[in-house]
């Protein structure tokens, strides 16, 4: 029998590499600019064309390579950055693995153009899938050039995988803005399509953020900085009132290295602890400096996360230290103890006359007389074409509605008997029922509703915009704005009267029904972190997605007080959905408690 292993090729290995570091051309050019500033560059520039399908290109001034090095950098495992095994615990640098410009000449045309100081000519080599085409000197700046062209183009299948331009621009602006965030020492600038996205000068770490993210973050930051024997912390958070309803700017470097890490974000979740609602995520940048030998960053491909030989210390640190930022600033809640809330008053003038107080007293009230309809008795009047009462009992008997959320609507014949509804907590609604009572949670059941009441117009066409009399213009991160031009197709469908204004900025001449004008740029805002965070769920369409958000910014809050008619009209309105025992996410809307529950309770 003829044996039948062997060793691969280097080309063929070097492909499966890259499908390890390189996924998309954000991961490519992840290591390009880290590779610049390991070798200390002072100016990085960033070119990209088609959201770098066509062109990828990294322009550095940093030390360059000599003619033996360019050529060795492309074997796979050639690294300057570790001899013995002993220094994969002791790395200070970005790239060590020595397989990502070995995995990208596999699946790319490649140009690399470089020079040392003490050189007067550079170093060019051009190489298409691993086979090099081109090594001569040539005349270049100190530093180095790295082009990367037609990525994937000899693996189609990977290719093709490749999300819109928008999506993948998406993807580069985070991993540029990861880098640049951690190097405020280091000028940076990123071209799209000879459209200047970032132009961010030498400064320091406040100053790199407001150069990102705007003017107003001069006041939403609050500065953190700890050092213990185990981490070394510094860096900012945003105040609470500027926290947002999905993940943002949230940012964890450890040795100038971005990670992410849900035991750390937890940590920081429960420092703003009773200063944020459950659903509210803070913005932070926060920088960790440790001993090397105590955490392990070779985990994974990408080097995004992180083992720590003390974990639970690291997380107690973190936590105290916000704490500490927020009380020092005056946003954690404090108590007052010198002031006497009793002796808080103001001093009369002489001449002022005391009033002596009145009753006041309705003269027609009649407690023996029946209470109507107007106060808190109530009946459901539900319009033509819709599920009655009791044809929400048959379904029930039918199993035709999901019992499993604990749905069993147990209503007697609301001609026959009239309900009385009242208000718990400002969360709930709670009204009797033949088998005990109902309880119906306010914002999970207006989520449902305004999502059927949006889908429905969509289907139909119907949805209408209140024009603004003075229209608005809103700015947004170069990151947000590549999202919204992707979806504006699917936000004009809600009902918003948008286009572009500008490099950046939007401008509003109409909105949805449902929304206000005071709130326009908190909805798009939501409409665009969840689109973020939702959009590689295959089975939700972009206009899916945007309603689900859209039904969420404007529904009814837990916590908003409300009359015995709203809550009357919210129950009708549930009862008419197709779907009225969850939110369009799965929670719940409605909860029953029988009779014999409550007995059990009680020992009947």
């Amino acid at each position: 029998m003829p044996d039948i292993i062997h060793l691969l090729p280097d080309s063929v290995a070097n492909q499966i590499a890259a499908g390890e570091v390189i996924q998309r051309p954000a991961s490519a050019i992840k290591e390009l600019i880290e590779n610049a500033i390991d070798a200390d560059a002072t100016n990085i520039k960033l070119i990209v064309k088609e959201a770098g399908k066509t062109l990828i290109q990294v322009i550095d001034n940093g030390k360059g390579m000599s003619e033996t090095d360019a050529r060795m950098s492309f074997e796979r495992h050639a690294t300057s950055k570790i001899k013995t095994s002993e220094d994969l615990f002791k790395l200070t640098t970005k790239g060590f693995r020595g397989e990502a410009l070995a995995s990208i000449a596999a699946i790319a045309q490649v140009e690399i153009k470089t020079r040392t100081p003490d050189k007067d000519t550079g170093t060019q080599i051009v190489i298409e899938g691993s086979e090099l085409v081109l090594q001569e000197a040539c005349s270049c700046p100190i530093g180095t050039s790295f082009s990367i062209k037609n990525l994937f183009y000899n693996v189609p299948a990977r290719r093709n995988f490749l999300k819109s331009n928008n999506i993948e621009t998406t993807h580069i602006i985070q991993e540029f803005l990861r880098v640049a965030i951690a190097h405020p020492e280091i000028a940076f600038s990123f071209t799209h399509n000879n459209n200047d996205v970032y132009h961010l000068e030498k400064g320091n770490l406040k100053q790199r953020l407001v150069a990102i993210f705007g003017n107003n973050y001069n006041q939403r930051l609050v500065p953190i900085e700890e050092e213990t024997t185990i981490v070394k912390l510094h860096g900012f958070i945003g105040k609470p009132e500027f926290a947002r309803k999905t993940r943002g700017e949230q940012y964890f470097f450890i040795n100038n290295r971005y990670i992410k890490n849900n035991y750390l974000h937890h940590a920081v979740q429960k420092a703003f602890d009773q200063l944020l609602p459950s659903d509210s995520f803070p913005s932070y940048f926060i920088f960790m400096e440790m001993n090397p030998a105590s955490i392990d960053i070779n985990i994974h491909p990408t080097k995004t996360e992180v083992k720590f030989e003390d974990e639970k210390s690291v997380y107690a640190i973190l936590r105290s230290a916000i704490k500490q930022a927020l009380g020092k600033n005056n946003i954690a809640p404090t108590i007052d103890f010198e002031l006497e809330a009793s002796l808080d008053f103001q001093l009369r003038p002489s001449n002022h006359i005391v009033e002596a107080p009145t009753i006041k007293v309705d003269t027609n009230y009649n407690p023996f007389k029946k209470e109507t309809e107007n106060n808190s008795n109530y009946s459901y009047k539900l319009k033509p074409n819709q599920h009655t009462i009791s044809d929400w009992e048959k379904m029930v008997e039918n199993n035709l509605v999901d019992t499993s959320k604990n749905v069993q609507i147990d209503y007697q014949d609301t001609e026959q008997e009239e309900k009385q509804v009242f208000q718990l907590h400002n969360k709930y609604i709670v009204t009797p029922i033949k088998s005990g009572f109902l309880i119906i949670d306010q914002q999970n059941a207006h989520e449902r509703v305004q999502y059927e009441k949006l889908t429905q117009l969509i289907q139909h066409n119907k949805q209408l915009s209140q024009q603004l009399l003075f229209p608005q213009t809103i700015d947004f991160s170069p990151e947000n704005m590549a999202v919204l031009l992707e979806i504006i197709p699917a936000i004009k469908q809600l009902g918003f009267d948008i286009s572009e204004f500008g490099k950046y900025t939007l401008i509003i001449h109409g909105i949805p029904q449902q929304a206000t004008e005071n709130n326009i740029q908190n909805i798009l805002e939501d409409l665009v972190e969840q689109y973020k965070l939702n959009k590689s769920e295959i089975k939700l369409s972009a206009t899916d997605i945007l309603v689900r958000s859209m039904a969420k910014s404007v529904s009814i809050k837990s916590g908003k007080k409300l009359s015995t008619q709203e809550m009357q009209h919210l129950a009708d309105e549930l009862f008419a959905c197709q779907m009225p025992y969850s939110n369009p996410s799965g929670k719940p809307t409605i909860t029953t408690f029988s009779s014999e529950e409550l007995d059990k309770r009680f020992k009947k």
